[in-house]
């Protein structure tokens, strides 16, 4: 048997990459160059060297400085790219190399010229919109100053039809206008401010005016005809013009002020109609030149981003790419003479060849007289895990990573999850009509797999696109449950030939009542449709499915046991097979695996004996007679027998382990309390694996209390995920019901009905019951329910999980971080 276990060739996913610790004495002048080539390959994580040192006490935190500030001015770029909407390069094109410190340089030029731009176009933007208030409020302000100032109707349409008709009846009509009206507002006292508001300030503003003044002054508005542009937020306002006329002095520095706090613009609109046509045909024409300055401002800027946006991902990977070198190298200690840097990590052992060779390019491509020392050195610590996984296996490896990261060279869990957990999700979800409708959303993932890939995703979709070979995988086990459970959308089909029951007599009235008869050889794959209705269907898909439950549950548990096995096996540790994996296996399987078969005998002959009463009085009445029970000969003896391994297997696990392990421990640090001759004991506290710390930290009690409790853990979890397992039964048996009420009550039911409308509405019903119910949130129930079940009823068994992930210097990984 040991011969034929050794033999056994070595399964990649099995157990994490064989790690080695390594050193590297790197001279300075290949030392950029040499990390470049390694975050290229990916396969070497670093260790910090500089734990006790602040970041900003490193020896390149100048570089990290200006990289940071490089990342900064195009996180700058790219947003003003997208503010101006220029549609900038998704993909790197080929360009000519630059040096950092030349796009150092080239970015401080673009950030001047940009910054410059934005300030002088807000400048422009700003001037604009004063004068484009300031057209609007002259002519909206004129309306009020024209009806202030008690004008016949006839000598303002008389005055309006010369203003515009007449270019030099203008002057005439003013210098009339000034003789007859010689300023009734002058002469009166009455004064007026015109300007201009957000319109979401008006009622506030006129509130505070009111208060203000005390009633005393008359506030008119108009909304403005354009929307304005903020120059800072670049966001279209609503704004309102308004004019209020007031009396005094005293009053007209109340309404500044209030204008000054609410951010109103005012402007200056004299009363005269020929100057106000004057202003605005200046202002008009002022317009149009900034509407032209402004125009050609945002096409040169624009220009301009664009051809930053042609440079931008190579320019931002660029910079991602020596922020992280640089990092990396802060991570490593100078040696006494600064010439050299030491750095330390982890490596795969299929990876120190290719490491080898990246080091020598970079000795080469850099010019070093000396050559990058690569050795390998013994350390206590625990090494990182790693698995190399594909685009199937990798989201399998992620569900159990979830969980926790598996211990260095552990049985890894995802290479049974590959399988266990669709196929448990499908015992839950078995419908090959539903399991169709799954596979084709995961053909659709996996045949956009290159595009989507390429796409930022949300999260919800990011989600489903990760697993989509675990929704492959799932809906191909369902169509396989689904067959054996014979439902297609809950309707059974006669799909591998006629069913081996028939009605009593031809009318078949009482087949939902006393039941159909056997006539022929059992239907050949999974359940006979001829159960689908009958009197008898509940009872006998309960018990087929509780018993399945129980039999994958045992199954699943007692493979989580035979890999301790192995792990103990592994790691040479002969005390854990004999006091931890024996005794487990004797106990679960004594009661729970003697229950499985029962089962099994129990479909072979067809007995009609009570399990339930077995398995009880199996521990309350051993010796009694089973009478009617017994399902074969010498059972009595044998439930005896198994009632006393079970017995004997709780105190097995409990006491021999930490009692062998106290031994063990006295044995190896028996009279070598005392060190060698010239040993001071100082040196001896100093240490580390002296002989006086090991003694200290072995703790029996605390050992003791471990075992209890995973003894205790033990034998109750047997009962508990036993019965855990039962939700296989529980969600298969609802979602059958759930697709039959469906499929009766609103299908068929509507199905009933001559009216066209009436079935449309309960097809719609039903597709949107199936779609959004059964597809969606039974499936996740499902998912949900198989997690558990591999997490704590199958992982609990062998998983210790208490492993880091390794985590090697990769610039792809960097990227797809950034992305």
């Amino acid at each position: 048997m040991e011969e034929f276990l050794d033999n056994i060739p070595p399964m990649d996913l099995m157990r994490s990459e064989k790690m080695t610790f390594v050193q590297l004495i790197i001279p300075v002048e290949s030392a950029h160059r040499a990390i470049s080539y390694l975050g290229e390959l990916g396969i070497l994580q670093f260790r910090d060297l500089n734990v006790d040192k602040s970041p900003f006490q490193r020896t390149f935190v100048n570089q990290v400085k200006r990289c940071a500030e490089m990342s900064r001015k195009l996180r700058f770029f790219k947003d003003q790219i997208s503010k101006a909407g220029v549609l900038a390069s998704t993909r790197p094109i080929l360009q000519e190399h630059i040096e950092l410190e030349d796009l150092e340089i080239r970015l401080a030029d673009h950030e001047h010229e940009l910054i410059e731009m934005n300030s002088n176009s807000e400048k422009l933007r700003q001037s604009y919109n004063e004068l484009l208030e300031f057209k609007m409020v002259l002519q909206k302000a004129s309306v009020f100053l024209v009806s202030s100032n008690s004008h016949s109707v006839s000598e303002e349409r008389e005055l309006n039809e010369n203003v515009f008709l007449n270019d030099s009846y203008v002057e005439d009509g003013s210098l009339l206008e000034r003789e007859m009206r010689p300023g009734p507002s002058n002469q009166s006292g009455l004064r007026f401010i015109c300007g201009i508001i957000c319109k979401s300030k008006v009622l506030r503003f006129e509130r505070m005016l009111f208060r203000a003044t005390r009633g005393n002054m008359l506030f008119n508005q108009a909304p403005a005809d354009v929307q304005i542009m903020d120059p800072i937020s670049t966001e279209m306002v609503e704004k309102t013009v308004f004019v209020v006329f007031f009396s005094g002095e005293q009053a007209r520095n109340k309404v500044l002020k209030i204008c000054e706090a609410f951010g109103a613009n005012c402007y200056p609109v004299p009363e005269d109609i020929t100057k106000q046509r004057q202003i605005t045909r200046e202002v008009s024409s002022r317009l149009t030149e900034l509407e032209a300055t402004l125009d050609a401002g945002i096409r040169h800027r624009n220009e301009a981003l664009a051809s930053i946006g042609f440079h931008l991902i190579k320019w931002m990977n660029m910079v991602r790419r020596e922020k992280a070198v640089y990092d990396t190298l802060n991570m490593l200690n100078f040696d006494v003479t600064k010439k050299c840097l030491v750095g330390e990590g982890w490596c795969p052992i299929f990876a120190k060849t290719q490491i080898q060779e990246a080091l020598q390019r970079a000795t080469f491509d850099s010019s070093s007289q000396v050559g990058i020392i690569f050795h390998v050195m013994d350390t206590v610590e625990s090494p990182p895990t790693h698995f190399r996984t594909n685009r199937l296996t990798n989201a399998f490896q992620e569900i159990v990573d979830a969980y926790g990261v598996a211990r260095y060279q552990e049985a890894n869990p995802a290479v049974y999850t590959v399988i266990t957990f669709p196929f448990l999700f499908a015992v839950m979800f078995g419908d090959w009509g539903h399991g169709i409708c799954l596979l084709l959303g995961a053909l659709v993932l996996i045949a956009r797999e290159s595009k989507l890939n390429n796409q930022k995703l949300g999260s919800f979709m990011e989600m489903l696109f990760g697993g989509r070979y675990v929704l492959l995988l799932m809906s191909l086990f369902s169509i396989y449950c689904g067959l054996i459970y014979n439902e297609f959308f809950s309707v059974p089909y006669h799909i591998f030939g006629a069913s081996a029951y028939k009605c009593r007599d031809n009318s078949c009235s009482d087949a939902h009542t006393v039941g159909l008869v056997k006539y022929r050889d059992p239907y050949p794959f999974g359940v006979d449709p001829s159960w689908r209705g009958s009197r008898s269907e509940l009872p006998f898909l309960n018990s087929l499915k509780m018993k399945m439950s129980i039999l994958l549950g045992i199954a699943q548990m007692n493979l989580g046991i035979i890999l301790s096995y192995f792990n103990a096996r592994f790691t040479g540790s002969s005390i854990d097979i004999r006091y931890q994996f024996i005794p487990q296996v004797i106990f679960l399987n004594s009661l729970f695996g003697y229950l499985s078969l029962l089962i099994v005998i129990k479909w072979c002959t067809g007995s009609q004996a009570d399990l339930y009463h077995v398995m009880i009085y199996m521990f309350l009445s051993p010796f009694e007679d089973l009478g009617e029970n017994e399902l074969f000969w010498g059972q009595r003896p044998l439930q005896i027998i198994l009632l006393m391994l079970a017995i004997v297997a709780v105190p097995w696990m409990l006491f021999p382990k930490p009692f062998i392990l106290k031994k063990m421990h006295t044995e190896r640090f028996q009279g070598r309390t005392y060190g060698m001759l010239g040993t001071s004991e100082i040196d001896l506290e100093v240490e580390p694996d002296s002989a006086r710390q090991h003694q200290e930290d072995f703790n029996f009690s605390e050992i003791f209390v471990h075992q209890m409790i995973h003894s205790i853990e033990f034998v109750l979890g047997a009962v508990s995920n036993t019965a855990s397992y039962l939700r296989l039964w529980a969600l298969s048996l609802a979602h059958s019901e759930l697709s039959t009420v469906f499929y009766e009550k609103v299908l068929l039911l509507a199905w009933g009905y001559d009216s066209f409308v009436i079935r449309l509405i309960g097809l719609a019903v039903f597709s949107f019951a199936t779609a959004f119910i059964l597809l969606m949130m039974e499936t996740l129930s499902a998912f949900l329910h198989a997690l558990r079940l591999h997490w704590v009823e199958f992982q609990n068994k062998f998983y210790h999980g208490d492993g880091h992930k390794f985590k090697p210097f990769s610039f792809a990984s960097i990227d797809e971080d950034e992305d």
